[in-house]
């Protein structure tokens, strides 16, 4: 993913999580775009880690070329623990949306039900 589109995402991904309103549509398109986030970073972190062993079995292998894969790898890992971490609350963000929907759902059709005080 491009890299504007990863602060884009966070920067929403945050807004929502601080509560500021976001229909069921939005939740479920955040949630599959941080998903995919997540997979291509983790893609990109596993890559990285099996490039560093093979470097690191072939003696003929430079240190700047291991150093390099380390660095990667060091700017990868917390991406996708930020990323996973995002994850796991817009869950349970979209948890509380989806009860307070529920909720609003069974009081309006509870003062629906109230008898009107006319005989039947």
């Amino acid at each position: 993913m491009p890299e504007s589109l990863d602060f884009a995402l966070i920067k929403r991904l945050r807004e929502v999580l601080d509560s500021r309103p976001a229909t069921e549509s939005e939740l479920r398109l955040l949630t599959e775009q941080a998903e995919a986030w997540a997979l291509t970073v983790s893609g990109q972190l596993e890559s990285s880690e099996r490039r560093i062993r093979r470097l690191n079995q072939n003696p003929a292998s430079s240190l700047a070329q291991i150093a390099s894969e380390l660095r990667r790898v060091e700017q990868l890992r917390p991406q996708l623990n930020e990323v996973r971490t995002l994850l796991a609350d817009l869950e349970q963000r979209a948890r509380q949306v989806r009860t307070q929907w529920l909720l609003s759902q069974a009081t309006s059709a509870k003062a629906s039900r109230r008898p009107t005080g006319r005989p039947q």
